[in-house]
């Protein structure tokens, strides 16, 4: 009897320790994946897309464990990911927060035989590659849509933190609405912070006063911000991930999406096969299925849908380059020159707001 007790003991701890936070992995997984985030999975916006992304490579191949830390401070994530790589056998870490890129370098230096990824950095070493979306080439496309939609020529962006990417995403939305209508101003606000609820309504408060009826951001949660926007009566084009929708029934219009699933199944399987290569810097867009099209909500016309989705296939087709000058900035000074096309390579390099924004570069 006592041996028996002892057994079923022994059984009850190791189900235990499953159950927190997945600390036991199978023994035979093909692959353990580390995830690491700086909130939580469930945010409708920045962390959910890796994390919908992370369960899409489950889905994709048999026998992969997946290990989740949600709410990592910058000071913890070395230790988190340490964690993940003696204790719970993580081949493949994700570490995907903007301030996770030298903990994770460090981290990678002392695990040369683990694979890492970081999303918008530009660190690269032969176990450590960077990568992200097109979105200031692509947030043209939500310009189009919000440039359609505006009634009073007066639209929204809503900024965590001053990064040249941001700007780019900014500076992209801007020209599509002008290339659809010149009378649009584009107003910005900062909230210095990539989550902060109280400041965000408040930043939409201060657009709905200005007159904006379109906004759309660049925050880690969308939640405030479009319920706001919902309250004011105005429209929302979402940005990240397409779980923002449910917070506007009426006033969705449309949104960009981030979708990692094929690019993290591809990677995943690299590292099985020992196929994967480093010294790497990803960047893809629509063409790739690094972004899509948000589905459009009830109160979009029949001829913004298709106009917006026309202008899409355009981008597919390689025939739009975005930043071609030339280009203006807030002060009428021309900063692209004509015939000169802002890519990939220079889109942090973004300091300055163009033509007909209202705002202050940071």
């Amino acid at each position: 009897m006592r041996a028996r007790n002892s057994i079923a003991l022994a059984m009850l701890v190791a189900f235990a320790v499953t159950l927190i936070g997945g600390l036991a992995v199978a023994q035979d997984a093909s692959l353990v994946i580390g995830l690491i985030l700086p909130g939580p999975k469930n945010d409708a916006g920045y962390n959910q897309t890796f994390y919908d992304a992370a369960l899409e490579v489950q889905e994709n191949i048999p026998g992969v464990e997946l290990v989740v830390a949600e709410w990592v401070a910058d000071a913890d994530a070395e230790s988190t990911m340490e964690t993940m790589i003696q204790q719970q056998g993580a081949q493949l870490i994700l570490a995907c927060g903007f301030n996770f890129q030298y903990p994770a370098l460090a981290v990678a230096e002392r695990h040369p035989d683990v694979k890492f990824m970081h999303p918008g950095g530009w660190e690269s070493t032969h176990n450590f590659i960077n990568f992200f979306a097109t979105t200031q080439l692509h947030f043209y496309l939500m310009g189009v849509a919000a440039g359609m939609m505006t009634e009073t020529d007066k639209i929204g962006f809503i900024a965590g933190m001053p990064l040249g990417y941001m700007y780019g995403n900014a500076n992209g939305f801007h020209l599509g609405a002008r290339a659809v209508n010149p009378d649009v101003e584009t107003h910005l606000l900062m909230t210095f912070a990539w989550y902060d609820p109280t400041k965000e309504v408040a930043a939409v408060q201060a657009l709905l006063d200005a007159g904006c009826d379109v906004i759309t951001y660049h925050l880690d949660s969308p939640s405030a911000v479009i319920q706001a926007v919902e309250a004011g009566g105005a429209y929302t084009i979402g940005f990240m991930s397409a779980g923002a929708q449910q917070y506007a029934p009426n006033g969705w219009i449309t949104g960009l999406l981030l979708s990692w699933g094929d690019y993290f199944t591809q990677n995943a399987q690299a590292v099985i096969d020992g196929t994967w290569q480093g010294f790497r810097w990803d960047r893809q867009g629509l063409a790739e299925g690094m972004l899509e099209i948000a589905p459009f909500g009830d109160a979009v016309p029949d001829r913004v849908r298709q106009f917006v989705l026309a202008v899409a296939e355009g981008y597919k087709a390689g025939l739009i380059d975005t930043f071609i000058g030339p280009i203006a900035d807030q002060d009428g000074v021309i900063r692209i020159p004509e015939g000169e096309f802002w890519g990939n390579d220079l889109m942090g390099d973004w300091d300055f707001l163009l033509e007909g924004m209202v705002g202050e570069a940071q």
